[in-house]
């Protein structure tokens, strides 16, 4: 958050970087601790500074930091400049191209680069890469450049980029139509019961934290999410699990294990960055916190992808191996559930 702007300046000459309308539950809160639950690697010091500049509005009117946020208000953050995701610049990073030709690309992304600019992350994502590498991609929906769909930072994989107008709206449409293919492997903790199982149930935002989603297994609030799950591989206090998603939703495979009660193995959004299965022993926590040092992010790889080429209509199915971390991971619970059933 750039907060070095003069204040001086109506609202019609100002940028809109932030908005966000408060839930009809909201106890009042200062807006400064509001706009912390809701902007992404913002801290309660910027969020000051840009308030004392004038740059915090609620309901068309500055205010200043301690000021109470209430249900129903109209929360903005404003400034002299665009949103920095706008502003791309071409970066020469290295892509791992899977499959190129005319149409379309497939990368396999690393686990810790961001796909697209965003507030905190304005350099060194993937579209920073692409813009480089590649000239006149075709814009999505959003203003993002060749993106047909996104995984999280932290998620490896594989993604299809649009190279023309017409891959653009037909790989689009195929994800929409859920008849594109999506396969990933998590880690995720605990034994899960069943060998197989489709989980459902809505997503949205979680009023309680902006930051994560939450299921909502009645009703129409949030959008509807299908995912598919089978077990490879039972290592005691943890379980390898491949899902398959029918639908394409932010967090969906995060949010819907957790909600089932297996969390994936260090996800520290939601909470799987601390030992939820085991023993109390302290050499057990040892070997926990030394498989969070070999895996730090959530263990999540998009493994297989598959869609029907634009051109040519035929379907295209590609396969990624397992990054040397989440092997490494899933190598020592191996060594560990086998040492345990001795």
């Amino acid at each position: 958050m750039d907060i070095t702007e003069n204040a001086e300046l109506s609202q019609d000459e100002l940028f809109e970087h932030h908005r966000f309308t408060a839930s009809k539950g909201q106890e009042p809160l200062r807006v400064d601790k509001f706009l912390m639950n809701f902007i992404e690697n913002a801290t309660r010091n910027k969020i000051q500074q840009a308030a004392k500049q004038g740059h915090i509005w609620v309901n068309n009117t500055i205010v200043k930091q301690n000021y109470k946020v209430k249900a129903g208000d109209d929360v903005k953050v404003m400034f002299e400049h665009p949103p920095y995701e706008f502003l791309l610049t071409p970066e020469d990073i290295p892509l791992d191209i899977v499959y190129e030709d005319e149409t379309l690309l497939v990368v396999n992304k690393a686990a810790g680069m961001v796909v697209h600019p965003g507030h905190g992350n304005y350099s060194g994502t993937l579209i920073n890469a692409l813009v480089h590498h590649f000239d006149n991609l075709p814009n999505n929906s959003s203003e993002r450049p060749g993106l047909v769909h996104r995984i999280d930072k932290d998620t490896s994989g594989l993604l299809v980029i649009a190279k023309t107008e017409k891959a653009m709206t037909h790989l689009a449409k195929q994800f929409f139509d859920k008849s594109s293919e999506r396969e990933y492997l998590a880690l995720v903790w605990g034994n899960i019961s069943d060998d197989e199982g489709t989980i459902e149930g809505h997503l949205a935002r979680n009023p309680k934290n902006r930051l994560q989603m939450i299921v909502f297994p009645e009703g129409d609030h949030g959008k509807d999410a299908v995912t598919h799950y089978k077990v490879i591989e039972r290592l005691g206090y943890v379980t390898l699990v491949s899902c398959k998603l029918e639908t394409g939703r932010t967090h969906q495979i995060r949010v819907h294990m957790k909600y089932i009660g297996h969390t994936l193995f260090n996800d520290e959004r939601y909470g799987g960055n601390k030992i939820l299965k085991g023993t109390t022993f302290t050499k057990y926590k040892q070997f926990v916190e030394n498989a969070f040092k070999i895996l730090p992010r959530q263990a999540l790889h998009a493994k297989t992808l598959g869609f029907e080429h634009p051109e040519t209509g035929q379907f295209l199915k590609f396969d990624s191996e397992l990054p040397q971390d989440m092997m490494d991971c899933i190598e020592k619970w191996r060594n560990y559930a086998k040492h345990s059933e001795q």
